[in-house]
């Protein structure tokens, strides 16, 4: 009688597939070397923008000239650089 029990049971196993874990440790280095490659890709970004950063410097702006005294024409005009 415990024969049957247990051939039943290795019956209704035979068919089954392996879980979703199965394929979690065979591709486990695959996704780490991933990880690591974006990782490594968004760090070059940054150092590549804070170069970019660093080499493009704010124009500078030309001071009105102390001298002349200031009209409201070189207050208000938006075209006058």
């Amino acid at each position: 009688m415990h024969n049957l029990k247990q051939r039943g049971k290795i019956a209704l196993d035979a068919g089954a597939k392996m879980g979703i874990h199965y394929d979690y440790k065979s591709t486990r280095g695959e996704k780490a070397m991933k990880k690591e490659a974006k990782r490594k890709a968004r760090l070059e970004q940054k150092r590549a923008k804070k170069s970019t950063d660093l080499s493009d410097p704010e124009p500078v702006k030309i001071m009105h000239d102390i001298d002349k005294p200031i009209t409201l024409e070189d207050l208000t005009n938006p075209d006058k650089d």
